[in-house]
Order: C-alpha cells, then sequence, then structure tokens
C-alpha cells in the first residue's frame, strides 16, 4: 500500500527559492549542471562503498552513470542515475529542509556568503533548486542503495510545499523530472541540452547519455598520470578545447598538492592571433571543480600577459560562492596565479635550454607577452628577462641571444649591457650612438621596437650587469697616432662659439671622446631619458610641449671630422656663412637621433648651402666679359 505525505515549506525555504531562482545565479542554463553535478556525486559515493566493501547493495550489478532524456514537445527533462539513492529520511533531510541548523541560519550565513565568506559551497543542497528557475514542477523518484529500504516520490512546485509518496518497485538511484515552464521549454531541446551538458558537465567522470547517445566522450586526461597519457591524446584534447586543427606548440601538465589539490593542463597555440592586430585575445583556461566547470574564462587565475594559453585548471576543493559560479577566496586566487605562472615560467625555461629550437618558435610569436610581463609583473620579471631574447651586432641577422649568454661574451674592460633601439640592423650600424661600440668591440643588443628600450629599462640589470643604452654610456675612442684633426684649445674655442651662435637651440656643446665617422651627436641631457623615450612619449601625450621632456639636449662635436676642422677656418673667415653650419650640423644629429620634428626650416637652410656651393668661381681677367672690344688679352 502506498504512502503519500504533504509536507509545507516554512516561510524562509520561499524565500530561499525566490533567491536561488532570481538572484542567485547569473544564467538559467546551470540547473543542468547542478543536477547532473548532484547525480556525480550520488554515482561517486556508491563507488566508494563499493570499493569499501562489507555492505550488500541494492542491484549491485548496475554500474554508476548518468541518463538525459528530453521531449521538447511535452517540455520534459528527465535525469537519472544510478547512484546511491535516497532514504525517506534523507529526502526530507536533502529537499525538504536546507541545513538540520534551520533555515533561518542558513539564510543568515548565506548572506554572509555573499558578503565573502567562502566555507558555504558544499554544505547546503543548494544546487538542486536551481531547477526551480526553469521548471513549474519538480518530480525526484528515488530509491536508496540500501536493500530494506523502499522506493519514494518527491514532487513539488515550489510554492508551499513538496508531497511525499512511496512508490512500489523502482531501482536504486534517482530520477529528477522536470516539467519546464513556458518561457523555458527551449531548454529541452536535444541540441541546445547537449551544448548545456557538454559546456559544464562533458568531463564527469561518469558516463552521461543524452536521449540514447554518450555525450561525454572526451576524457578529462588532466586528472591522469603524465606517463599514462599519449601524445595523440594531448593532441586531440586540444583540438577539442582550442578548436584549431592544429597541434599546440607546448604544453604544461602537472599536478600540486598546495596551497590547494590542483591538476593542470596548459597549451600554447601554434600562432598567435593578436599578431595579426584584429583584436585582443582573451583567456581560455577553464577552471573547474571536480571536472565540473566552474568558469569557463577565470579572471586572475593566471596573469593577463599569459592570456595566450588555453587549458584546464581543476580542484578538488575549491572555495566557491554560493552559485558556484566564480573563486570567493581572492587570496587563494592569486596564490593559484603565482604557482601557475611560476610552473609554466619554468616550463619555459627548461623549453630554451634542452629544446632551443622549439623555444625559438615560442619566442618568435609571443615575445610581445614576455614583454608586457616585464612591464607589468614585477614578482616574475627577473625570470622573464632570462627568457627574452635579441639580435646583436656580433650575431648573423635572424639569431637572437639571451642576456645571460651576452654577459658570457663581453670582453673584460666592458662593464654595462649596450643596446640601440633602431628600426633595422643597418640603420643601427650606421647610428653614431654605434661608432664608440664598434671602435672598442663592444657588442651591442639590437632593439627594432621603440617598446623594446622601456622593457629593457625595467629590467635595469642581468647577472649583475646593469643594461644601459649606447647613447648614455661613457665610452672614449682613442685619437688617432697622426694627430689630425683640431687640437683640445681649438676644439674648446669652436665648441664656445656654437654654443653661443646656437643659443636656445641646444644646452651645451662640447667636445666628444667617442664619435668616429660622424661630425656630430644629440644626447639627452636627462640621464633617464633618450631620444627613443622622447619621441614615444610625446607621441602617447600627442604633444610637443609635454611635461617631463623640458631637460633639452646637448650637442658633442668630432674634433676629428674634416666639417668640424674646416668649420674653424670658415668662422673667422664667413662668420654668417659658419653660422649656417653649425646650424645644419645640430639638425643633422637630431635627424640622426630620431630628434628632429619639424624638417622645414632645416631643407631651407640646405637649399641656401647647396647654393652657396655651387656658386660659379669668380672669372679671370682672360674671359671677363667687360674688357673692351680689340683690348689685346694679356700675355701667358
Amino acid at each position: 500500500m502506498s504512502q503519500s505525505e504533504k509536507h509545507v515549506f516554512q516561510a524562509e525555504i520561499q524565500q530561499l527559492l525566490d533567491i536561488v531562482i532570481h538572484s542567485l545565479y547569473t544564467d538559467r542554463e546551470v540547473f543542468v549542471r547542478e543536477l547532473i553535478s548532484n547525480a556525480a556525486d550520488a554515482c561517486e559515493r556508491l563507488r566508494f562503498l563499493q570499493a569499501a566493501g562489507g555492505q550488500t547493495i541494492q542491484d549491485a550489478d548496475r554500474p554508476p552513470s548518468i541518463t538525459i532524456k528530453s521531449d521538447e514537445a511535452a517540455g520534459l527533462i528527465t535525469i537519472a542515475d544510478t547512484g546511491d539513492g535516497m532514504t525517506h529520511g534523507e529526502l526530507v533531510d536533502n529537499l525538504g529542509t536546507i541545513a538540520h541548523s534551520g533555515t533561518k541560519a542558513f539564510l543568515q550565513q548565506m548572506a554572509e556568503a555573499q558578503k565573502g565568506d567562502a566555507r558555504l559551497i558544499g554544505q547546503f543542497g543548494v544546487g538542486f533548486y536551481a531547477a526551480f528557475m526553469v521548471a513549474r514542477k519538480v518530480t525526484v523518484r528515488t530509491r536508496s542503495w540500501r536493500p530494506d529500504e523502499g522506493a519514494w516520490q518527491w514532487t513539488s512546485e515550489g510554492a508551499n510545499g513538496y508531497e511525499l509518496e512511496s512508490l512500489g518497485n523502482l531501482g536504486r538511484g534517482t530520477e529528477i523530472i522536470l516539467e519546464l515552464k513556458e518561457d523555458a521549454k527551449e531548454f529541452a531541446q536535444g541540441a541546445h541540452l547537449k551544448r548545456t551538458i557538454q559546456r559544464y558537465s562533458n568531463f564527469v567522470q561518469f558516463p552521461i547519455e543524452l536521449n540514447g547517445e554518450r555525450v561525454n566522450t572526451i576524457q578529462a586526461i588532466w586528472a591522469r598520470q603524465k606517463n599514462e597519457v599519449k601524445e595523440e591524446e594531448y593532441n586531440e584534447f586540444y583540438h577539442y578545447l582550442g578548436h584549431d586543427p592544429e597541434n599546440p606548440l607546448l604544453r604544461m601538465h602537472f599536478a600540486a598538492d598546495a596551497p590547494l589539490s590542483l591538476q593542470a593542463l596548459l597549451f600554447v597555440p601554434p600562432r598567435n592571433l593578436e599578431a595579426l592586430g584584429l583584436f585582443r585575445t582573451e583567456s581560455e583556461v577553464h577552471l573547474y571543480c571536480r571536472k565540473v566547470l566552474i568558469d569557463a574564462r577565470a579572471k586572475g587565475l593566471l596573469p593577463e600577459w599569459l592570456r595566450f594559453l588555453r587549458g584546464v585548471v581543476d580542484s578538488e576543493d575549491l572555495p566557491l560562492n554560493i552559485s558556484r559560479e566564480r573563486m570567493q577566496d581572492s587570496g587563494l586566487m592569486r596564490k593559484l596565479n603565482q604557482v601557475l605562472t611560476g610552473r609554466f615560467l619554468k616550463v619555459l625555461e627548461e623549453q630554451a635550454e634542452k629544446h632551443p629550437e622549439t623555444y625559438a618558435r615560442f619566442h618568435e610569436e609571443y615575445h610581445r607577452y614576455l614583454k608586457e610581463g616585464v612591464l607589468h609583473d614585477a614578482e616574475h620579471r627577473a625570470v622573464l628577462g632570462r627568457l627574452l631574447r635579441f639580435e646583436t651586432t656580433l650575431l648573423d641577422p635572424g639569431q637572437a641571444s639571451s642576456l645571460s649568454d651576452y654577459v658570457r661574451r663581453m670582453p673584460e674592460a666592458q662593464k654595462e649591457i649596450l643596446y640601440l633601439v633602431a628600426p633595422n640592423r643597418e640603420a643601427a650600424r650606421q647610428s653614431p650612438f654605434y661608432e664608440a661600440c664598434q671602435a672598442l668591440n663592444y657588442e651591442v643588443l639590437l632593439l627594432p621596437d621603440p617598446v623594446d628600450e622601456f622593457v629593457i629599462e625595467r629590467l635595469m640589470e642581468h647577472d649583475g650587469k646593469p643594461i644601459l643604452g649606447a647613447e648614455k654610456a661613457k665610452l672614449t675612442v682613442a685619437a688617432p697616432e697622426s694627430g689630425a684633426g683640431l687640437g683640445a684649445e681649438q676644439a674648446g674655442d669652436l665648441a664656445r662659439w656654437m654654443q653661443e651662435q646656437l643659443g636656445a637651440e641646444i644646452k651645451e656643446v662640447r667636445v666628444s671622446e667617442r664619435l668616429v665617422d660622424s661630425p656630430a651627436l644629440v644626447l639627452e641631457r636627462d640621464p633617464h631619458l633618450t631620444a627613443t623615450m622622447r619621441r614615444t612619449l610625446r607621441a602617447l601625450r600627442q604633444g610637443a610641449d609635454t611635461p617631463g621632456l623640458e631637460g633639452g639636449h646637448d650637442l658633442e662635436i668630432n674634433p676629428r671630422h674634416s666639417v668640424i676642422v674646416k668649420l674653424a677656418t670658415l668662422r673667422a673667415n664667413d662668420p654668417e656663412l659658419a653660422r649656417e653650419v653649425a646650424a645644419q650640423l645640430l639638425d643633422s644629429a637630431r635627424m640622426a637621433a630620431g630628434l628632429l620634428e619639424d624638417p622645414h626650416r632645416m631643407l631651407r637652410r640646405m637649399t641656401t648651402l647647396l647654393e652657396r656651393v655651387a656658386e660659379p668661381p669668380a672669372p679671370s681677367a682672360r674671359s671677363h666679359p667687360d674688357l673692351h672690344q680689340g683690348e689685346a688679352p694679356a700675355a701667358p
């Protein structure tokens, strides 16, 4: 004989249902995740009972599994499992009340959870009530694993209470039938339901069948030992996860026990999509808890400069917020970030050492992300500096060097790591700042991208060697033995004269000890500012009158250069022309340094100078046009 019982929800339960239905979850489809998670937990409990032994289990030959059926026309969804099932008392405890300590206490604690208490998830059966977001009526049929327990049916429309009724013969497990609301019948569409299952529960360890078809066919290989996973399995998993037909460039598979149980499988895609310049990628590292998706794009799980990674991070004891939609403990999230980032950087260092060709491919695709990390991530800056690669004046074009290798090649007399910012190798070699380095046989890092200088400046030093721009280095080139050029006194006089003539155009003119082939160069007065930085900051701030860039420039002249030697003579013979030449030398040096903002004045002056140079010599008496007709020319 069947038994039927009616139970009335307390007022607080109705309040809870209102919160669950209207406020707790951001997406209605998570009811699928919650109910499948409950089914998976029931199957896991059964498996534990079977493994422990010593118990007689109802329907012991039925393996744990999850079956889902949908009827779009009728608006029905049925989720069934062959797990441990529930007794009458467990039905009342798990579905009729919320927490054995009472509903008022639960509601108070849930309010605290929304303020930041991370300890609630998993303690109460909140997830089941997500069904009422989409269902007007929920029916639960269940039978416990205990052979002496009968089957029961729990029914509720989520309004006043629920009914319990005993059932006849029913196999072990639980079946939940949802009669969908009119505005939720789309969830009963087979394709829609399949996408939702695969989004949230595709890696549940028990088989899930939807309308007779196995849905979760991809294994959670991140939960297996590395030596148990074949290369083709890694590639297949990446293809599924990254929606990419190509194989990944690199991967990281590891597990940790502290600060919490953690398993991770991360991939580096073979190509950097951001390099196309079409969009900024977002992190696609999925956060799972016990193989159930919590967040497809977990914020803060990895630093922003690692957004190119694809993969999975899973933990069995994540402290989630009450809706299981995000991490509640921001401190623990930061710890996870540190662990994952540090481990991935270690993988990169191992690749650079053991597989330099593969690492070179990675660096070619993703060096901009590493540089972004140097600029913004002080904690990992030193490691990132070791991972960067640069072309140098010593290596062949296309070859790149680490900073550590550069330091090992430095001659004993060289005290600093030197670099030059130039658009290409040839431009760097033609720079007046390179002349002293070349004369001293000092290797120079070549930085083609202006942002590289900001990156290298953030590093400050490497292996105990300061990093310095070649234009800031105090380099001295020995004068040629022939003594060609101006003497020290003549050069000093010329520098002072040029200072007077150029006036406010320049802060100081001095004699250079570093120039070899160029007549002059311009230097920033600010020791912390370079020409490239000035150009970049002005471009960012959109204007020449930029605060903080008032330091001005100094001009150095090469006393051994023929133009400077001739200028010393010209200033006595033709002061006006000498002033024009001095101004032209300054603008030419500015142009070489990339600091000439308006070339029009220089071009006009250059035209004037060319006219002076191109003037024909004064005619001799032999060919003078004013000779009187018939006058005999002078005797030769």
